[in-house]
């Protein structure tokens, strides 16, 4: 823990103004700690990068891709470390865990077959004007600054990184202080593999770490995934210099669920959409849509399911749900959940913090809950569900589509039909229908509204890292 940072193909000290603790959330108490990387250090870190642009960039896309499937296999080779670090840093279920690490190498792997098809994207492009020629080429954008969350490490790097480093770019990597251990795995594989200086940069840090990279005027793109309320810092940063930005921030999301719906089979899809990751996740459908004729018989059963899920430490093979990654976001819920009782919510299953030595909270059920409620409209990043009633399909798309954000959203409905129209009215980025929030490389992930701007995996992915230039040759 005294050579956090990765810079230019080495380890190094911080040398921030911040002490950095990493904390058990399950124990509420921490296991390491580190020292932040200093403004000078992310200006070193950024000069790296654009050192080594120009020889990255132009290496054959063949030996980018065989690099990336190095980070692949390397990732699958540490898979028993990555996992308990996840579950004891992120307090993440195993089983939660094992997919995080199983979506990372998917991410390179998939990443690898795109950057082999780069070099047949760059083609002639036909003229209706005699006398002249033209031609395609993608290049990469640059050097990009890569800021993650903490609920999703290792994913949501990979899910930047890959693309990225396929497109011929180099980054600096800016973890969240809150996790700051894991990603530093993407360095020592960077290492092992031989990936040449300055094309992955690791640098830790607090907020002054990430306004220093942000606002740095050596970077051809910023990528951000967190808060609302920081990515608007970011997105200022980044129209200083004009600057491209992907954003992928907060979400209130809606399951809606039709009475043709087997009530059990809905009820698994509303508990994993709010109690997976404990509820810490942009894409939680947090909102309960549910129409009249349903109502009765889902609630209750709801309500039993979600007092009956084993909440504990991680590390007990039992547990399905862990505590809360922080403090921070412990005392959050637990201010919501103060809310709910001033507000006078009628809450059917928890509403309160465990008595237990780490930050866990109860999953939580409130129901017939107003529009005018903060826990309607605000995002909680916890397991807190409220529900309210429909009676139409126009009702229940125009309640989902109330909302200042517009990440995901889920519909239940044994009508396929009626499913695939309300999904196209859902003014969201992705739709699942009937099933868990799956998610696939080969598709698209981001939102629309206050959720972010830009799309991260599939080909979309790929498509934000490169540049598209046009070369016009008079031969008449």
């Amino acid at each position: 823990m005294t050579t956090p940072h990765y810079i230019d193909g080495r380890w190094v000290e911080g040398q921030g103004n911040d002490s950095i603790s990493v904390y058990d959330p399950s124990l509420g108490a921490p296991f390491a700690e580190l020292r932040s990387a200093s403004s000078a250090q992310v200006d070193e870190a950024v000069q790296a990068a654009r050192r080594a642009l120009p020889a990255w960039k132009s290496r054959p896309a063949a030996e980018r891709a065989a690099l990336l499937r190095g980070f692949a296999e390397q990732l699958g080779a540490r898979r028993e470390e990555l996992i308990a670090l996840q579950v004891r840093n992120n307090g993440k279920p195993r089983h939660e865990a094992e997919i995080d690490l199983d979506d990372a190498v998917a991410t390179f792997d998939y990443y690898a077959e795109l950057a082999e098809q780069l070099p047949q994207k760059n083609r002639d492009v036909p003229l209706a004007a005699p006398g002249f020629t033209a031609r395609t080429r993608l290049e990469a954008v640059g050097v990009v600054g890569l800021i993650v969350p903490w609920n999703f490490p290792l994913v949501t790097s990979a899910w930047k990184l890959a693309p990225a480093l396929a497109a011929g770019c180099t980054v600096v990597l800016k973890p969240s202080e809150i996790t700051p251990l894991i990603e530093q795995a993407y360095g020592q594989i960077a290492q092992q593999l031989g990936l040449p200086a300055g094309v992955l940069n690791i640098v830790n840090g607090k907020a002054e770490t990430g306004a220093a990279l942000s606002g740095h005027n050596g970077l051809d793109k910023l990528s951000f995934t967190g808060s609302n309320a920081v990515g608007s810092q970011v997105m200022r940063s980044a129209a200083a210099q004009c600057r491209p930005v992907t954003l992928e921030l907060g979400g209130k999301s809606a399951i809606v669920v039709f009475d043709d719906c087997d009530p059990d089979q809905a009820v698994e899809w509303i508990v994993a959409g709010i109690t997976w990751n404990a509820g810490q996740m942009c894409s939680a459908t947090s909102r309960l849509l549910v129409q009249d004729g349903i109502a009765d018989t889902l609630l209750p059963r709801l309500q039993a399911a979600l007092e009956k899920l084993r909440v504990g430490n991680p590390l007990v093979e039992e547990v399905e749900m862990g505590p809360l990654t922080s403090q921070a976001q412990w005392l959050k819920v637990a201010g919501y959940f103060a809310t709910a009782r001033e507000e006078g919510l009628k809450c059917l299953a928890g509403g309160k913090a465990l008595d237990a030595e780490g930050w866990f909270v109860s999953p939580t059920l409130y129901v017939d809950v107003p529009e005018t409620s903060r826990l309607w409209s605000e995002e909680i990043f916890g397991p807190v569900l409220c529900a309210r009633r429909f009676t139409t399909e126009e009702q229940a798309i125009a309640q989902a589509n109330d909302s200042r954000f517009g990440l995901v959203a889920t519909v239940c409905s044994a009508d396929l039909e009626r499913a695939e129209r309300v999904a196209d009215a859902l003014e969201v980025g992705h739709v699942w229908i009937n099933s868990v929030q799956a998610v696939f490389v080969e598709t698209s992930w981001g939102g629309t509204k206050g959720s972010g701007i830009g799309r991260e995996l599939g080909p979309w992915g790929l498509s934000g890292y490169l540049s598209v230039k046009h070369v016009t040759r008079c031969v008449g």
